[in-house]
């Protein structure tokens, strides 16, 4: 692929564009809010704090992810006494930004670059029915495979023949194979036959879906450690990444989704899908804050290449975007 082709579709302009149209409908609300409550005010007082939060929570950064900025906010004004209205925008984003806290492995899929040291390298994406998880392990292929690696598909959710289908149909569009088997087949059956088939091929990266069922159900973590243990005869330090697709547009219910995955498997990246359709857009940070797990990818449009990967900066800037005036 050339470069140019590489640059229109996963330079940075591009993908702030992107950001910028998606969250659109938070920055309205978050933005505007604080807008308002700055308005005329020559110092950050208690009033404007109280606006402060009241955005915060609005967006769906949730209660105790609040307390904690607007907290840090009040260290910041307390330490500097002559900090006003114009200071506000720059501190806020900062400690936001300080929310999603750094990890070693921030830069991965970097313009879909795949981390280095192993090959293939699979990762396991689970998540309930509705959240957008099979189109995002399709927009994921999409990427991919634009980014010039080799891609494999396991459609290990075999209890929702939908789940097939809408997978193959991704296989079809994207030009990527995929592994599948009757509906009702065993799930790990599958995850290891996708496997043994991407080491047979010397594929890059392996996608495997699996089963959407309701969270709390006790099967889950049976289910999960099953493929695991299967996919690990194959390959020992598999899987590499177990992705956990979130619908941002849910809000504070995505939280329990977190909570039940969290507790049923050790999941090690997010995708947060929908953003685009909500204000709610804040919910990315009570997340990250209270899971700890770092975000990976957010899902801002319909498009395949509206599939990001996540940048904690360009996501704060884009929850401003325009600098607020004093």
């Amino acid at each position: 692929m050339s470069m140019g082709l590489f640059d229109k579709l996963f330079g940075k302009k591009e993908q702030k564009e992107s950001l910028d149209q998606g969250l659109q409908k938070t920055k309205e609300g978050f933005f505007g809010k604080i807008a308002k409550a700055i308005a005329g005010k020559s110092t950050i007082d208690a009033d404007v704090l109280d606006e402060v939060e009241n955005a915060l929570v609005s967006a769906d950064v949730g209660i105790a992810t609040t307390v904690k900025i607007i907290e840090q906010i009040e260290k910041r004004i307390s330490r500097d006494k002559y900090l006003n209205t114009k200071d506000l925008n720059n501190i806020i984003k900062e400690e936001i930004q300080n929310i999603l806290v750094a990890s070693p492995q921030d830069k991965d899929y970097q313009n879909y670059e795949l981390p280095s040291g192993h090959k293939p390298h699979i990762i396991l994406v689970v998540g309930v029915n509705g959240v957008g998880k099979t189109t995002t392990i399709g927009k994921l292929a999409h990427n991919f495979s634009l980014a010039g690696k080799s891609v494999l598909l396991g459609a290990a959710d075999t209890f929702r023949a939908a789940a097939v289908d809408q997978l193959t149909i991704w296989s079809e569009r994207t030009n990527v194979p995929i592994v599948k088997k009757e509906m009702g087949s065993d799930p790990a059956s599958v995850a290891y036959d996708t496997v043994i088939s991407g080491v047979a091929k010397n594929v890059d990266v392996i996608l495997i879906d699996t089963a959407g069922r309701l969270h709390n159900k006790a099967h889950l973590m049976e289910e999960l450690s099953k493929i695991k243990r299967v996919i690990q005869k194959v390959i020992p330090d598999a899987p590499h990444e177990v992705m956990l697709v979130l619908d941002g547009s849910t809000g504070q219910n995505a939280l329990e989704q977190a909570k039940h995955f969290t507790a049923a498997t050790d999941v090690t990246a997010l995708a947060i899908t929908k953003l685009d359709g909500t204000a709610k857009g804040g919910v990315v940070l009570a997340i990250a804050d209270q899971f700890k797990i770092p975000v990976k990818f957010i899902g801002v449009g319909e498009k395949a290449t509206d599939l990001l990967v996540f940048d904690k900066q360009d996501f704060v800037d884009g929850m401003f975007h325009v600098d607020i005036a004093g």
